[in-house]
């Protein structure tokens, strides 16, 4: 069986800043095809839960006060790459709009909930990597 590498606050894991989860309905169909990892690179990185939010401005991610959190961002990247190659995952299912599983749009830097087209940093580093991203919008691709 296939393994999906998946955002864990999709699959109920209350990770998200603000302490909570975002359960994507149907995800438990892909049980039947998938052997689902379950990831939250900003724990990874060392961040609390519930924590500021986030926004990624250019290279740099940002909370909402101003404190520069890029480090421990990156750090949640490589450490979800590396359960990526360790369970040997060639796709990942990630949480859409996020600084750091979002593809194709996050957004901007400005905490006005506007996007712009950008990945966050580790959906960035996964792609740089080989591993196809998809965004809870397109789970019917899996």
């Amino acid at each position: 069986m296939d393994k999906l590498l998946v955002s864990a606050c999709l699959l109920g894991a209350p990770c998200r800043y603000d302490g909570k989860s975002k359960p994507l309905a149907g995800i438990e169909r892909l049980r039947e095809t998938y052997e689902l990892v379950p990831v939250c690179p900003e724990q990874e990185g060392g961040l609390p839960t519930p924590r500021t939010p986030s926004e990624r401005r250019g290279e740099a991610v940002v909370m909402q006060d101003g404190t520069d959190v890029t480090a421990q961002y990156r750090r949640g990247a490589e450490a979800a790459l590396a359960l990526c190659r360790r369970e040997g995952c060639a796709a990942a299912l990630l949480k859409e709009r996020s600084p750091s599983c979002g593809s194709g749009a996050i957004y901007d830097g400005s905490f006005t909930h506007t996007l712009i087209p950008g990945d966050g940093v580790t959906a960035e580093l996964l792609r740089q990597n080989g591993v196809r991203i998809y965004g809870e919008s397109e789970l019917d691709l899996l």
